[in-house]
């Protein structure tokens, strides 16, 4: 098939079937793209990062164990505090897609309600999985943090920070950095939240004892970002084990691509013979599928 493309055979790359779509960035599945988009050498060292947090956690007593701690804060968050969502918050423009990244890894991984026993699956009656979400920087400040602040829902955050910069702009006349100014609301924030401030006009008053975690790195680069790569899916994984769930499949997806199949065939055959079968649809998809097919709305 490939040759028909005009590749040579020995430029195929296999990826074996065993691999999943999670917990694959530094598989086959993400070593090829990462590697061609940013050259070996730096998927190299997303590989040494993650490798320094896969030694961390297989190695470190959990009184001190990163995953292990930030995965017990969660549950606790869920189980005893009842705060189901978290926010996950870099102070970083590099890191803008860390929030969805994780929603993948958490949401699909752990969003389960049976344990994780293939022959005999029992359905929990915890908690399970939390709710993801996120902004980096500033652009979280102006779009949700009034929620965490003074909203009715307690939602615990995750802030991530770097001492250096990105990149070292910086105007000459300027005392304070551009990269220092970013970081005055990356550690103003969590003082906000877990002290707030009292005042008498409620308006004003901020409740605080609000949760959050700090982390600091000193600087974003491919081995930090491996180590917070690997960190994330450990830190997944010790909710799995706990809830007793497999985080590893993801049978959720299933019938959607079963129904979407479904659906895919009738439009296939309307195109053929302009013959739109509605039979075993439920009358919301009816009407729906007889909108899009007809170009126009009921």
């Amino acid at each position: 098939e490939i040759q028909a493309l005009g590749l040579l055979p020995e430029s195929l790359f296999e990826i074996w079937d065993w691999v999943g779509g999670r917990f694959s960035v530094t598989s086959a599945v993400g070593a090829l793209p990462l590697s061609l988009y940013l050259g070996y050498d730096q998927f190299q060292e997303i590989l040494k990062g993650a490798e320094w947090m896969d030694q961390h956690f297989q190695n470190t007593p959990f009184a001190q164990n990163i995953p292990v701690l930030c995965g017990l804060i969660d549950i606790w968050n869920i189980h005893f505090l009842g705060c189901t969502s978290r926010a996950l918050l870099p102070y970083a423009q590099g890191l803008a897609r860390l929030p969805a990244y994780t929603q993948q890894g958490e949401m699909e991984s752990n969003g389960k309600s049976v344990t994780q026993d293939r022959e005999h699956p029992t359905p929990v009656t915890w908690p399970t999985g939390e709710i993801v979400f996120g902004e980096p920087g500033t652009n979280g400040q102006h779009s949700f943090y009034q929620l965490l602040h003074q909203g009715t829902h307690i939602i615990p955050a995750d802030f991530i920070g770097f001492i250096e910069p990105e990149y070292p702009v910086r105007n000459s006349k300027d005392i304070v950095s551009h990269h220092e100014e970013l970081l005055t609301n990356f550690l103003a924030q969590p003082d906000a939240l877990a002290f707030g401030q009292d005042n008498p006009n409620l308006h004003s008053n901020f409740p605080g004892n609000r949760p959050s975690n700090v982390l600091l790195f000193r600087k974003l680069d491919p081995f930090t970002a491996g180590v917070i790569i690997a960190w994330t899916e450990h830190r997944i994984a010790v909710k799995g084990f706990i809830w007793g769930l497999n985080s590893f499949d993801q049978f959720g997806v299933e019938l959607g691509k079963m129904l979407g199949k479904d659906i895919r065939g009738r439009m296939e055959r309307y195109h053929k013979s302009q013959e739109l079968n509605l039979t075993t649809l439920n009358p919301s998809t009816q009407k729906l599928l007889q909108a899009i097919m007809h170009k126009k709305l009921p």
